[in-house]
């Protein structure tokens, strides 16, 4: 028996065997309706690879086999399913249990022919499959379509995914899913500049209801804010500069959950030169320090602030951690700075800086510290940590402006580098 899912255009067979009660819970129970958009290939037909970015255990997998199954179930005769080894394809592409063996449906389960390492579905669909270590295993055959998982632990992933492109050759659309947990490759970066390509993006999180209990909260506690945690929990390339002034190796070093008592609080503002919506973002960063050590505590920086708006946030960001005083650069806006902060509250303590060297010169005193161990980050900052390792001693790389950095490195220099700070007592 073959019939089309309500609204969806995918048909399934099913044994005739099955009552009507059984045959509308399995209609219901089907993929389309229980995924997640991101596990959804895309609604138009203008891609050619579909690549998944995600953590573990966010679905990657049941989405790659589901999307293979619906392929087959339409037409799809010759597919390639490549892994980073043989033993990876057949555990997890396969037989695992979000391969293709554990979620076919009634009556078209494939077998699994592990001499021949091929699947054969009763409706006359053959999937090979191949091993990054072997890219020459891909010379020769063609196919309708492919799934590639974990391109980013492939031995030869130029290579590999060099043969398998050539060979989607057949039927009339031939297109590939791929799905990864990113690591900041060459090759993926190559292949984020691929032409027709379709990214979806999932976090462990997202797949909560499937996993073990308690499994999320152990793995952010272990791991929450890290390098790791982006990378293998919330499935984001973390790149990191081969020349940065902060390494990601020397960020993760300086980690810690909990920050002493402060002696000393700065909130640093590193102003935008105009406003509006595509102006440079408002760097606006907490910084303390406690027995000679500095503690970067809040990053609070934002785009799109009118000049009152950053000067009542730097104000609010005074309150809130009972700063000492607001250090901010006057470069562009001179006396206007002061006057706004002024506006806001006149009776804010506040510091003009000037800047005299380039970015990337100023910053290297305050790497410095952290080179020494003595700048510690409370928790995780990604969007500072990511702009923090752009930078080098040439400036930040790419067009941005590195606001955030530049509030920190005013922060850490008021605080550590400049003799005469005197901060103000307050009464709690």
């Amino acid at each position: 028996m073959t019939e089309p899912l309500p609204n969806h255009p995918d048909p399934i067979s099913v044994p005739g065997d099955l009552s009507q009660i059984q045959y509308e819970a399995l209609l219901r129970s089907r993929w389309p309706y229980k995924a997640r958009v991101d596990q959804l290939p895309p609604e138009t037909s203008d891609w050619r690879i579909w690549l998944l970015l995600g953590g573990r255990g966010c679905g990657k997998t049941r989405a790659g086999a589901e999307w293979v199954a619906s392929q087959v179930r339409n037409g799809a005769r010759r597919i390639a399913l490549v892994a980073p080894t043989y033993a990876d394809g057949r555990e997890v592409m396969v037989e695992g249990e979000s391969g293709l063996l554990s979620l076919a449906l009634p009556g078209e389960r494939p077998t699994y022919l592990a001499s021949r390492r091929r699947l054969e579905w009763p409706n006359g669909a053959v999937a090979y499959l191949f091993s990054s270590e072997d890219p020459e295993g891909l010379r020769g055959p063609q196919f309708d379509c492919a799934w590639a998982d974990e391109f980013c632990a492939w031995t030869y992933p130029e290579a590999t995914l060099s043969n398998l492109r050539l060979a989607l050759r057949l039927g009339v659309d031939p297109k590939l899913i791929m799905t990864t947990t990113p690591k900041p490759t060459q090759a993926l970066r190559d292949l984020l500049e691929t032409p027709e390509l379709f990214i979806s993006r999932a976090r462990t999180l997202d797949n909560l209801i499937n996993l073990a209990p308690g499994f999320v909260e152990a793995m952010e506690r272990a791991y929450g804010g890290t390098r790791l945690a982006r990378q293998e929990l919330d499935g984001e390339v973390v790149e990191n500069l081969e020349d940065s002034l902060w390494p990601r190796e020397l960020i993760e070093d300086c980690r810690v959950e909990v920050a002493p008592d402060m002696d000393r609080i700065v909130v640093a503002v590193d102003p935008p030169v105009t406003s509006g919506p595509d102006a440079d973002a408002c760097g606006l960063v907490v910084v303390g320090t406690a027995e000679g050590i500095g503690y970067v505590l809040h990053d609070g920086s934002e785009h799109g602030l009118s000049p009152r708006q950053w000067a009542e946030k730097a104000a609010s960001l005074y309150e809130a951690w009972m700063a000492d005083l607001i250090v901010v650069e006057v470069n562009q806006g001179g006396d206007m700075v002061r006057e706004m902060l002024a506006q806001v509250d006149d009776t804010l303590p506040v510091k003009g800086v000037v800047a005299r060297r380039t970015k990337g010169r100023r910053a290297e005193p305050v790497a410095m510290l952290y080179e020494q161990g003595r700048v510690k980050h409370v928790g995780g900052f990604p969007k500072l940590e990511d702009e923090m390792n752009r930078m080098s001693r040439e400036g930040l790389s790419g067009r941005a402006s590195p606001d955030r950095v530049d509030a920190l490195v005013w922060g850490l220099t008021k605080l550590m580098l400049r003799r005469g700070f005197k901060p103000t007592v307050r009464q709690v």
